[in-house]
């Protein structure tokens, strides 16, 4: 009699714990599938945004349609410095088309065991004979673009320096207002005061911009310098464009706007390299109409994953020419000692061992131009190599 009590209770005891397994399986279960909803709700977003981001990287990704002499997308993959072109033209939105200058050129070495990026202008008014197009001389620099495209330009420049140029990116001027304003606005030190209006190209216009000397201030006069906004320290994408595109009163001239312009991608690439940028479909997209570049989908994903150090320390330089007249027509001369410094410079920070600089003027001179090749390098007391 005394033991019916103990198996009754025992058998509750059972039932209750047999009850609590049965919840705790609920509760795992329930888990289990809230989980299993997140991880592909989260996956799936997750190829949303590849494919969106794939799909904005393939509208830019244009061929130079050369043969280059180093595989940039096996450089960038075993994590080895690289360089890249970038040109910027005034024409447009880019329809994929060759008309128009080059108005600025900048050769960037991105190294990423030395954690440094080099960007160096290049005066777009040397004296060329454009790869492929040599019956065409002389011509300047800047207008090998118009007649062999990227291809033809990254090739005068790699003949010009004998420095690999691995890569290109074309960005549209105007573009430029929306790629800042894309990334929150870019603050930059001016190196001058100066007042200028970006909707003409020599005269102050209605909206008028006005930089200080050794500060990242600036304010907008919509009434041709009546009144002025308040001071702003973040150059928007309208602000960005008339500081980048002054010229004529830079006592400079254009070696001044490439400085300026430096200042602004140094910006630039400090915001955009991040991978919350750099990885947006959003930015990407917007760079369609704009810029172009030969960079694979691969190749930027992991320049964002393992050369973003290398944007911090950046350093900035231009190569230096002197005026000459041929004609009536202004062009830039270097010398062969600053050709060469610059050369060093960029082979050095590529990991290359050094190497003489490269032709005089990025391709065969015709025999028909050899007197206008002679006249041009005298002025700078030079002669035409044999």
């Amino acid at each position: 009699m005394q033991e019916e009590p103990k198996q009754l209770s025992r058998a509750v005891r059972n039932e209750g714990i047999r009850a609590k397994r049965k919840k705790r399986s609920r509760i795992r279960k329930w888990i289990f599938w809230i989980l299993t909803v997140i991880i592909l709700g989260t996956a799936g977003w997750g190829t949303y945004l590849y494919a969106q981001y794939k799909g904005a990287i393939d509208d830019i990704q244009k061929s130079a349609h050369i043969n280059k002499t180093r595989n940039v997308s096996n450089l960038i993959a075993r994590g080895k410095p690289f360089s890249i072109l970038v040109l910027g033209t005034d024409v447009g939105e880019l329809n994929r088309d060759r008309t128009g200058l080059t108005d600025s050129m900048m050769l960037v070495t991105v190294n990423p065991k030395t954690n440094k990026t080099t960007m160096v202008s290049i005066p777009r008014d040397i004296l060329t004979a454009i790869p492929g197009y040599e019956d065409s001389f002389p011509q300047k620099l800047n207008s090998a673009y118009a007649f062999g495209g990227v291809g033809a330009t990254m090739k005068a420049v790699q003949n010009y320096l004998n420095v690999p140029v691995d890569s290109y990116a074309l960005v549209n001027m105007k573009g430029l207002e929306t790629l800042v304003n894309k990334v929150g606005g870019v603050s930059v030190e001016s190196p001058m005061d100066f007042q200028y209006s970006q909707d003409t190209a020599h005269d102050y216009g209605p909206n008028l911009y006005r930089f200080h000397k050794g500060s990242t201030k600036w304010e907008k006069s919509d009434d041709n310098g009546v009144t002025w906004s308040s001071s702003k320290t973040k150059l928007d994408g309208d602000a960005a464009l008339a500081f980048s595109r002054m010229r004529y009163d830079d006592p400079q001239g254009d070696y001044g706007r490439q400085q300026r312009q430096r200042l602004v991608m140094q910006a630039m690439i400090k915001k955009a390299i991040n991978a919350d940028t750099l990885l947006n479909s959003s930015f990407i997209k917007s760079l369609s109409k704009y810029a172009q570049t030969d960079l694979s989908f691969n190749d930027i994903v992991k320049i964002a994953q393992k050369y973003r150090s290398a944007a911090k320390h950046q350093d900035s330089d231009h190569m230096q020419g002197t005026g000459v007249m041929l004609s009536g027509v202004s062009y830039q001369a270097v010398t062969d000692t600053e050709k060469q410094r610059v050369t060093d410079k960029l082979r050095k920070q590529l990991g290359l061992s050094a190497k003489e600089t490269g032709s005089q003027f990025g391709g065969d001179v015709p025999s028909s131009g050899l007197s206008i090749a002679q006249t041009y390098l005298s002025q700078i007391n030079e002669t035409v190599d044999e």
